[in-house]
């Protein structure tokens, strides 16, 4: 005990130590002021995050004469080398640079005081802590906004679209949302035909005039009254008029409209082409139909799929979004690996399209290797997994751009205790095979809102699974489903109409004996079917005033079996059940760390008389949950039943599953293309069970019990980053954990304990280590 207590001690100061931040200063001049540290204070009358912002953002605009030139090196240590000398003459160009941000972020009443440098000496260093305080005012807003276009259709089209208009009434003016209005003004005549019209054709013009200057006064007094109220107004309540005006027209081609005339495919590219040279003169074989003509080598496509997504039709008006749309949709088909794209002026007033796509290799082969460790099975010892998947793609059957995706999967488990009759544990079999066509098949394929899908794709899938472990039972299991994929921008849905899973159970002698000594578990492993739907949505945020912030929230709906009530013989036979979850996550990233949170909560409802299969149940634990605990480890609620079996059988499921995360990610070291990282983190959490069971008591959820039943687990850990694949080892301590029977669950912190015992004399390990491959959120 005493030596635990000493490891504790000496981790804790560790802790604290790392959290301290130190600076070595090499190659500066001794006895002789320099520049150590650059700190920046905003004041005024502004939101906190605002101000906050602005602190941020302002350190990137310090002179470089001024600035310390700091490196991280580990934890948050730094290394200061050859800092600059301090001259208190270099602060004005400091001040130019921070007064032009804060102008384009529509702060022009900004006021800088006289920095005040902090010397500090040690040794022969003679620090120079350089401040920056600003009073930023208040920020200017928009009053009103204007389009004075001088061409008259444009003026009109641009009318149309003004109830879409950035420059709304008390919008906070900076150069951003005037950039974003060029922009959104810019792609409406971009996608109305207006092919040559550019950004750079329109510019806005701010009035800052206060209208009370115009009254006509001859009387002296009346008019230095009116200029002080002018002044005042404009320090307190900042307001300007903005208009979008029109450059003087040099070139008439850039009021014309545009019309899509023909449109060509090269599907066959080769990475040696040059399509300037394809679209002057080739060879190809060629396939026409109407204006639309596909050039072609080998015949390796068909033009079907490539005129599907095709979202230009001949005739039209010329329409950027739709251009770009196209080409990113014949990125992602997988058929290609590059795309490329020529526009040709072929008339006053028409256009053609030439589409150059590379093809990606047809056929590939991989063959993957993993090693696990199970901790939580039904058998009474550790586990060691060893798996290999064979896996073939085609990326273009039928001709057609379709994804092809074979997969062969075998593994087995080993038993720590190596002997002849127990070395082999588990025996698992697996194949799957994934078709992605790149459309919607479905019934009514002319529907018009289909055309305003991207990244159509319907997906189906078979597999099937032999799961033999030894002793206890075999699995068989045949999964097959039809599913649809869509989005738009940064919304992506996925719909399976149809989902079927088939199980089957055999139980043997082991799994007999341990039914006996525990029932509950004979819910667990029947035999049952899965027959229904899901629907889930994704949807990702990424601000582009806050580019450091990034939000991402999944919601989703399962069900299964609720249609086929009304049939009898075969709803005896499948899980009825409706599963719900919704899960956000949210990173923002500093200069060089970041905080990442998450939050997820699932429900699963059994038709009533029924109970859940343990396949879809909710658990927690492991490298991507809460870590303090193995996988499966953790719940239900404050349930001790685990704790006083003797079977040996430990995994729990639940009904209900509540979890959230919080972590301080940070680099430690840098090699080249590899970097080290750590993070610090805490994870709360559990699963519960809906329902009320008197054999397992405190396990339902209970909201009188809810602080009691949640586990709290915090921890850190190192990160080997090589760009392409990050592997993760995490060490977790159980703060709180709702089966121990003593301090209410939580931990003595006067008598830390790395292991405990429990009901059952089971040794429960407090400080549990994971492995894991990329990050855990």
């Amino acid at each position: 005990m005493k030596k635990e207590k000493i490891f504790f001690t000496i981790t804790a100061c560790v802790v604290v130590l790392l959290l301290a931040s130190c600076a070595t200063v090499k190659n500066y001049q001794p006895n002789k002021p320099f520049v150590f540290d650059n700190k920046v204070i905003v004041n005024g009358n502004i939101p906190k995050d605002e101000k906050k912002r602005l602190t941020i953002d302002l350190q990137n605009y310090w002179d470089d004469s001024l600035k310390a030139p700091k490196l991280q090196k580990l934890f948050l240590w730094s290394t200061i080398k050859n800092p600059p000398a301090f001259d208190s003459t270099n602060i004005g160009r400091t001040k130019r640079y921070m007064n032009s941000y804060l102008n384009s972020n529509g702060y022009y009443y900004t006021v800088f005081k006289d920095s005040i440098p902090k010397y500090d000496t040690v040794n022969k260093q003679i620090r120079v802590t350089v401040y920056m305080i600003i009073n930023a005012g208040k920020n200017i807003s928009i009053d009103s906004a204007v389009y004075a276009l001088s061409d008259s259709n444009m003026q009109k089209l641009a009318l149309q679209h003004f109830n879409k208009t950035l420059l709304k009434k008390g919008t906070p003016f900076n150069k951003e949302v005037i950039n974003s209005e060029k922009d959104r003004v810019t792609d409406i005549f971009r996608n109305n035909g207006y092919y040559k019209f550019s950004k750079d054709d329109i510019f806005a013009e701010a009035d800052t005039t206060d209208n009370k200057l115009l009254t006509l006064t001859l009387d002296p007094f009346e008019q230095v009254k009116l200029l002080g109220e002018a002044a005042k107004s404009r320090k307190e309540n900042p307001k300007w008029d903005i208009m979008i005006k029109q450059k003087p027209v040099t070139d008439s081609s850039k009021l014309e409209q545009y019309f899509i005339r023909k449109i060509f495919y090269y599907p066959e590219t080769k990475p040696t082409d040059f399509p300037d040279s394809l679209i002057m003169k080739n060879d190809l074989k060629l396939q026409s139909r109407n204006d639309i003509t596909m050039f072609y080598r080998d015949g390796k496509f068909k033009m079907k799929p490539l005129r599907e997504h095709t979202y230009l039709k001949t005739g039209n008006f010329y329409n950027e979004s739709l251009y770009y749309k196209t080409i990113n949709t014949f990125s992602k088909m997988g058929a290609w690996q590059q795309v490329d794209s020529r526009i040709v002026v072929s008339a006053k007033d028409s256009l053609d399209f030439h589409f150059f796509l590379i093809p990606a290799p047809k056929q590939n082969y991989s063959i993957d290797f993993e090693v696990s460790r199970n901790t939580g099975d039904i058998t009474s010892g550790d586990l060691l997994g060893v798996s290999t998947s064979f896996n073939y793609r085609n990326r273009n059957v039928w001709k057609r751009a379709i994804q092809s995706v074979t997969t062969f999967r075998v593994g087995v488990e080993f038993s720590p205790r190596l002997t002849v009759d127990s070395l082999i544990q588990t025996r698992q079999f697996s194949l799957s095979q994934t078709y992605t066509f790149p459309k919607l098949i479905v019934p009514f394929p002319k529907w018009r809102y289909l055309n305003t899908l991207e990244n159509k794709r319907t997906i189906v899938n078979g597999s099937a699974a032999y799961t033999d472990r030894k002793g206890y039972y075999v699995l068989k299991s045949f999964n097959t489903n039809w599913g649809y994929e869509w989005g738009k921008k940064n919304l992506t849905w996925l719909f399976k109409p149809l989902n079927i899973e088939l199980y089957k159970v055999d139980t043997l002698a082991g799994l007999i004996k341990l039914f006996a000594e525990n029932p509950f578990l004979r819910n667990s492993f029947r035999n049952g079917n899965v027959v229904g739907s899901s629907l889930s949505v994704i949807k990702t945020i990424n601000s582009i005033r806050h580019p450091d912030a990034s939000h991402f929230i999944r919601l989703g709906l399962e069900g299964s079996g609720n249609f086929l009530s009304l049939f009898k013989p075969l709803s005896d036979q499948i899980f009825q059940y409706v599963k719900t979850e919704a899960e956000y996550r949210y990173i923002y990233k500093f200069r060089k760390t970041q905080i990442a949170t998450r939050f997820f909560a699932g429900a699963a409802f059994p038709k009533s008389g029924q109970v859940m299969p343990a396949f879809k149940q909710y658990f927690e634990g492991g490298p991507t949950s809460m870590r303090a605990w193995g996988l499966r480890q953790l719940g239900l609620g404050s349930s001790i039943l685990s704790d006083t079996s003797t079977s040996g059988y430990t995994d729990r499921f639940g009904d209900l599953s509540l979890e959230g995360n919080v972590e301080y990610r940070f680099t430690l070291w840098n090699f080249s293309s590899v970097k080290i990282a750590s993070a610090l983190y805490a994870d709360v959490g559990n699963v519960w069970a809906l329902k009320k069971d008197a054999g397992n008591p405190n396990a339902e959820i209970n909201l009188a019990r809810f602080g009691k039943d949640l586990a709290i687990g915090v921890g850190s850990g190192l990160r080997l980053d090589a760009t392409y694949f990050l592997l993760r080892l995490d060490f977790a301590y159980k703060v709180k954990d709702p089966a121990r029977q003593t301090n209410g669950g939580w931990m003595d912190f006067s008598n830390i304990q790395f292991k405990e015992k429990r009901v059952n004399g089971a040794e429960i390990s407090n400080l549990v280590f994971q492995f894991g491959i990329g990050l855990p959120f």
